[in-house]
């Protein structure tokens, strides 16, 4: 089996290639090789290859800055998408695609379901809910994988940027009124290849067509999240932590105050999820100790 995974030096995509070991030959393409923002790039590299399953993992996210670039934001993760969307029809492949809390405006009591209805309130919001839409009217065989507060030791992330600012800072002011469930990026690989491994036809994906959530079961504030990683004991530098309101900490875009998602219908169809304070234990443990403490 042929898998192409777009992205494969984000944190999913990264992830993404040592949990599909086994399962197929692996084209794992980076920007240099695919470039979402160029539709040429795309069918061309579509076309060459012939995969049978596609795994998108590269997308713009870049949340802050999509707001004064919301076209190139609407070109990644709107266009591009269509555009894998429908050359994976042409040659009967199927599509799994990660979508994000971004596209629920964040009003709702409770955790969001996948038929709730969305509003996004930033331009990333927008441009990954025009993703998912792109997507669905191809007709392709599909899985849209709604994920939330992605972070791992790989990229740029929360969690890092933690570790990061503990180095020269005795205190941090951390956002408290906005909830999620963190999501490891090997949680979301590791469900993937999960996946693919029992649904490898595309025949097997059209009957289960949809939007899923994927994340974490669980949720917390940034703030808490904050309090779990300094927890840890593999981490070392343990600023002080000071809770603070969204107003507090005024951003380009707007974030939603809730982004708590349901999976039942996900581990329904494909299996369990870990909370997020077990994973976050799974992925801290693999710090390097100078990360932790220096």
């Amino acid at each position: 089996m042929k898998i192409l995974v777009t992205g494969c030096h984000g944190q999913v995509g990264h992830a993404l290639t040592q949990h599909l070991q086994g399962l197929g030959e692996i084209h794992a393409l980076g920007r240099e090789q695919l470039d979402l923002s160029r539709p040429e790039s795309i069918r061309a590299v579509m076309q060459s290859l012939q995969p049978e399953i596609v795994i998108n993992a590269a997308a713009y996210t870049a949340v802050d800055q999509a707001q004064s670039e919301e076209a190139l934001a609407l070109r990644i993760n709107a266009e591009a998408p269509g555009i894998l969307a429908e050359e994976a029809k042409k040659i009967g492949a199927s599509l799994i695609h990660y979508s994000t809390d971004y596209v629920f405006d964040g009003s709702k009591q409770g955790a969001w379901a996948e038929d709730d209805p969305v509003s996004p309130l930033s331009a990333y919001g927008r441009s990954k809910l025009a993703g998912e839409q792109a997507i669905a009217a191809t007709g392709v065989p599909h899985l849209i994988l709604r994920t939330s507060w992605v972070y791992g030791l790989h990229g740029k992330n929360f969690l890092l940027t933690m570790l990061r600012l503990a180095q020269s800072r005795d205190s941090l002011s951390i956002v408290d009124d906005q909830i999620g469930a963190p999501t490891w990026s090997h949680t979301i690989a590791e469900a993937t290849a999960n996946i693919v491994r029992h649904f490898p036809q595309a025949e097997q994906i059209a009957e289960l067509s949809g939007i899923y959530h994927l994340c974490a079961s669980g949720h917390t504030s940034w703030f808490g999240f904050a309090q779990a990683i300094f927890a840890h004991p593999a981490v070392h530098k343990r600023p002080a932590l000071q809770a603070i309101t969204t107003a507090q900490y005024p951003t380009p875009a707007r974030r939603p105050a809730n982004s708590v998602m349901n999976t039942e219908k996900f581990r329904q169809c494909f299996g369990e999820l870990p909370s997020w304070q077990e994973a976050l234990q799974h992925c801290l443990e693999g710090l390097e100790p100078k990360t932790a403490s220096e």
